[in-house]
């Protein structure tokens, strides 16, 4: 059996750059090279797309986090496919390890649909509404899952009368970020302006939610043999001096730990896998999905969001909790893109 060639596509214009390219370096290192042929495609934080030499550290480094060279090889990328000086680079199958915006929220799945390449994930639809939380959370509702109530503002469109009344703290977000850049808790009216303006800097709709007490759990969801199944599910333990799971917190900090609860009342674990597959199945997510949850004091189980390709580093979470269940880093690699080689509704040419 030949190779299949694998373009592993990081870095990106979003502010999840650095985390984009250290799940790349996670992926190249464990990638199945028996039966995948890797190659490296960055793109720079000024939209250039680039080949990127497989010795590259894509990896935090003396507490610098990594990113794509503006000076590496240009390549083109455009409807005809990916070619580099001329020549096709013959890509069987994409691995869009983009987070965020221009990457997670369809654009590069739609470029692949119109040059016919298989890729690794949701599609154009499922990508783009999971990314915009204030189109998913009514998604969410109407397939009968709680979230936390809020408001949506509009850049240069929003009133007072809409946060009037609002019961804190809160949690202000842009509706289309991750890796929790561009959100803050927020306990008094009297800070809400500046974290309004701070969420705006990040995109031009914010999110205003109350805030959830209660334990931060995550589940993963992988489709295998065209069935979702959920995986065994973890828990974010915050350290130190951070009020949130914050970016910081994530990546910077050493400030957090997972845990793999066994103190839940009976039953709990099961609904939170049932709601992460509803979740995934009411988006028309396809490939993979880390879904997050609050548990409450009061025994409620809230959907916060879903990441539609979630951190993919040797560490996060997606693959930690894949790991619980017995199914190595490696093997979700192998069976995303079994699953993406294998699947007709994507690309039909």
């Amino acid at each position: 059996m030949s190779k299949k060639r694998v373009a592993i596509l990081f870095g990106g214009q979003s502010s999840e750059h650095e985390i984009s390219c250290i799940s790349a370096g996670g992926i190249l290192g464990a990638i199945d090279r028996d039966r995948f042929d890797p190659i490296l495609i960055g793109i720079t934080r000024t939209g250039k797309w680039v080949l990127v030499d497989q010795e590259t550290v894509l990896a935090i480094k003396d507490g610098k986090l990594p990113e794509v060279d503006e000076t590496l090889p240009a390549i083109t990328a455009d409807i005809h496919g990916f070619s580099y000086k001329g020549q096709a680079l013959n890509i069987d199958v994409l691995f869009p390890l983009l987070h965020g915006p221009y990457g997670e929220d369809g654009t590069v799945q739609g470029l692949c649909e119109m040059a016919g390449i298989r890729y690794v994930g949701s599609g154009v639809l499922a990508s783009a509404v999971a990314m915009d939380k204030s189109f998913a959370k009514p998604i969410f509702q109407a397939n009968g899952l709680k979230v936390a109530s809020g408001v949506v503002l509009t850049k240069g469109e929003w009133s007072a009368a809409q946060i009037a009344g609002l019961t804190y703290p809160v949690f202000v977000k842009p509706a289309r970020s991750g890796s929790s850049r561009g959100t803050t808790k927020v306990k008094s009216f009297a800070d809400l302006a500046s974290a309004i303006e701070h969420g705006f800097v990040f995109d031009t709709k914010v999110l205003i939610e109350e805030a959830i007490v209660g334990r931060e759990i995550e589940c993963g969801v992988l489709e295998s043999s065209g069935a979702a199944k959920a995986s065994p599910i973890g828990q974010i333990k915050i350290l130190g001096n951070h009020e949130f799971y914050d970016f910081e917190a994530k990546y910077l900090d050493d400030a957090t730990t997972v845990v793999f609860p066994e103190d839940l009342p009976a039953g709990v674990e099961a609904a939170i896998q049932s709601a992460a597959v509803t979740a995934f199945k009411a988006l028309g997510c396809e490939g993979l999905a880390r879904v997050d949850f609050f548990y409450t004091d009061a025994g409620e189980i809230v959907i916060n969001e879903l990441n539609t390709m979630p951190g993919f580093t040797p560490t996060s979470m997606f693959p930690k909790m894949w790991g619980r269940a017995g199914v190595s880093y490696s093997e979700v690699i192998t069976r995303l893109i079994d699953a993406a080689l294998s699947r007709s509704g994507h690309v039909t040419r």
